[in-house]
C-alpha cells in the first residue's frame, strides 16, 4: 500500500496551508515542506532535454537550500530509474552548481558513495547507474576529473569480466573529456586494457567491449561527445568542480532528507525570496512600477524626469546590462525552435554600448574550442543576415603580435562561414566595398609589409586567398608607391631652399659656360 503523502492532493495541501493561521508554527511548515518534495519531485521526474531549460527557472523557485536533501534524493532515484536520461540529470545539476554549490557537492558525494556500496556489494545494475552518473558529472565539470582516473584505478587493478565491462561503459561516456583533460592518464588506461587482452583471463565478450573501445578511441571518440547539443548550459569560467576521492570517508547528510521545524523558518523563507530574485529576477516590482505610473497620470511627467534619473543609476551599476542579458535568456528558452528565437532577438532593441562582437572578441581566448566554433559560426550567421553591422569587424585585428592561437580559430571559421553563405564572389564584394573600408583596415592592414604578409598568408592557409588579390596587388606595388612617396618628400624638401639655391645654380652654370668657351679657343689657335 503507497503511502498517503505520494499521492496527497495538492489542492488539498494548499487548502490546508491557508487555513492555518500561525505560519511559523510546526505544523505549517510541515505542510510547506511537503509541498516542497512533492514540487521538486515532479520537476526532476519531468525533465528532459528538451524541456531542461524550462525547468531551470522553476526549480530555483522552490527552496533549494530547505530541500537539498530533497533535490540530491529525487536526482538519484529519477537517474536509477532512467540512465538513459542521465545526462540531462547531470545538466540539471550543473546549473544548480553555479548558484548553490553545496548541493552540487551534496549529490556527488552521495553518488559516489552508493557506487562504493554497490561495488562492494557487487551489485552490478547500481553500479553501472553509479558510474554512469559519475561519468557526466565529469563531463558537466561538477566533478573533478581525478576522481574518473581513480575510479578506473580501482576497476582494472584486480580485474574481473564484471569491473572490465563497467570500466569500459565508463570510458565510453567521459573518455572524450578525458582524452582532452587528461591524455596521459587516458593513456596509461588504455595501457591496462591492453594487458588484459595481452593477459587473456577474461571472457570472450568483454575482449571485443575492449577491442570496441580501442576503436571508440582510434575515432577520437566521434559520436561519443562528452556533453551533447543543447546540455550544454554553463559556462565554463561559471562552474565550480569538486574534488572527492574515492578513499575519504563520506558524509551523506541524510537527515536533509527528514522534516525537522526550523526557529528560524520566516526569515530563513524570506532570504531564500531574497535570493531568488537575484537568480531569476524580480519581474514584480517592474511591473508594479507600470501599474503605477498608469493610474496617476497627473505626475507622469514628474515620474518620467525620475525614471531617466534611475535609468542613469541602472546603467552605472550595470542593471541594464543584467536585465538584456535576463531578456535574452527568457527570449531563448520560451521560443519553439531557432527561427521564432532569431525573429524575437531580432526585436530587442540594444542601446549603445550593448553590443556583443566587442565582448566576444575580448574573452574569446577563454573559450573551449567547440564553443569558439559556435560562437564564430553564430557571428557569421549574424552578419550573412546583416542583423550585425559589417562594421564590427574593425575590433579584429589580425597581425601576428594582436592575435592568438584561440583569435586565429575565431577569425578562421567566421570567415569560412562567411565564404560558405555567401560565396566567394560576394564576400569579396562586400570587403571591398568603398565605403566600408575603414572598418576593413585592421584585418588586411597596410601600415607595413610585414602586416600585410600575414594577412595575405593567414587567408591563404584557410583556403580565402581569393579575397586577399587587392592586398597582394598593393603589397607588389608597394616599393614603388614608397619610392613615390620619397621623392614626393623630397621634392617638397627642395622647394624649401629653392628660392636660395637658386641664385648659386645660376651662377655655376654660367662659370661653366665660360670655362667651355675658354677651352674652344684654345683648341682653335
Amino acid at each position: 500500500m503507497m503511502k498517503e503523502a505520494t499521492y496527497f492532493p495538492s489542492f488539498k495541501l494548499a487548502r490546508m496551508m491557508k487555513g492555518v493561521q500561525d505560519k511559523s508554527s510546526v505544523e505549517y511548515q510541515r505542510l510547506t515542506w511537503d509541498a516542497l518534495r512533492k514540487s521538486i519531485n515532479g520537476l526532476v521526474n519531468k525533465v528532459n532535454a528538451a524541456n531542461v531549460k524550462n525547468i531551470i527557472p522553476e526549480l530555483f523557485s522552490e527552496n533549494l537550500i530547505r530541500g537539498s536533501g530533497l533535490f540530491c534524493r529525487s536526482c538519484m532515484k529519477s537517474q536509477m530509474a532512467s540512465p538513459g536520461f542521465t545526462d540531462v540529470f547531470a545538466a540539471l545539476v550543473a546549473v544548480v552548481n553555479t548558484k548553490f554549490p553545496e548541493v552540487g557537492e551534496l549529490l556527488l558525494r552521495r553518488v559516489v558513495l552508493q557506487l562504493k556500496r554497490a561495488y562492494k556489494r557487487n551489485h552490478k545494475p547500481q553500479l553501472l547507474a553509479a558510474v554512469k552518473f559519475i561519468a557526466h558529472l565529469v563531463n558537466q565539470l561538477v566533478a573533478h576529473e581525478i576522481i574518473a582516473l581513480e575510479l578506473l584505478a580501482v576497476l582494472l587493478q584486480n580485474p574481473t569480466d564484471s569491473s572490465v565491462e563497467v570500466a569500459v561503459a565508463f570510458v565510453t561516456e567521459c573518455g572524450s573529456l578525458l582524452r582532452d583533460l587528461s591524455p596521459k592518464g587516458l593513456h596509461g588506461i588504455f595501457e591496462r586494457f591492453r594487458g588484459i587482452l595481452h593477459e587473456g583471463e577474461i571472457d570472450k565478450r568483454v575482449q571485443f567491449l575492449i577491442e570496441g573501445l580501442f576503436a571508440i578511441r582510434k575515432a577520437k571518440f566521434q559520436g561519443y561527445l562528452a556533453v551533447r547539443p543543447g546540455l550544454d548550459l554553463v559556462e565554463q569560467e561559471d562552474q565550480i568542480t569538486h574534488e572527492i576521492s574515492l578513499q575519504e570517508e563520506i558524509d551523506p547528510e541524510i537527515a536533509l532528507d527528514i522534516f525537522k521545524p526550523d526557529p528560524n523558518f520566516l526569515e530563513n523563507e524570506k532570504r531564500y525570496e531574497e535570493l531568488k530574485k537575484t537568480i531569476l529576477g524580480d519581474e514584480s516590482e517592474d511591473e508594479e512600477g507600470s501599474d503605477a505610473a498608469s493610474d496617476d497620470d497627473e505626475d507622469e511627467d514628474d515620474e518620467e524626469e525620475e525614471d531617466e534619473e534611475q535609468m542613469k543609476i541602472r546603467d552605472e551599476t550595470e542593471t541594464n546590462l543584467v536585465n538584456l542579458r535576463r531578456t535574452i535568456y527568457l527570449t531563448i528558452i520560451s521560443s519553439v525552435d531557432f527561427k521564432e528565437a532569431g525573429h524575437k532577438l531580432l526585436k530587442i532593441k540594444l542601446e549603445p554600448g550593448q553590443e556583443a562582437f566587442p565582448d566576444v572578441t575580448a574573452v574569446r581566448s577563454k573559450l573551449e574550442t567547440n564553443k569558439l566554433r559556435n560562437v564564430a559560426k553564430f557571428f557569421a550567421h549574424l552578419l550573412c543576415t546583416d542583423a550585425l553591422p559589417w562594421r564590427v569587424l574593425a575590433y579584429i585585428h589580425l597581425t601576428e603580435e594582436d592575435t592568438t592561437s584561440s583569435s586565429r580559430i575565431f577569425i578562421k571559421i567566421l570567415f569560412q562561414e562567411l565564404s560558405e553563405h555567401l560565396g566567394t564572389h560576394q564576400l569579396n564584394k562586400r570587403l571591398n566595398d568603398p565605403t566600408m573600408q575603414d572598418s576593413f583596415d585592421s584585418i588586411f592592414p597596410r601600415d607595413n609589409p610585414k602586416n600585410t604578409r600575414f594577412s595575405i598568408n593567414f587567408f591563404t592557409s584557410i583556403g580565402l586567398g581569393g579575397i586577399t588579390e587587392n592586398l597582394r596587388e598593393y603589397l607588389k606595388n608597394m616599393p614603388r608607391l614608397l619610392m613615390q612617396q620619397e621623392q614626393e618628400s623630397d621634392s617638397s624638401g627642395s622647394s624649401v631652399t629653392g628660392s636660395a639655391s637658386l641664385e648659386s645654380d645660376s651662377s655655376s652654370s654660367d662659370e661653366s659656360e665660360r670655362d667651355d668657351r675658354h677651352k674652344k679657343r684654345r683648341r682653335r689657335g
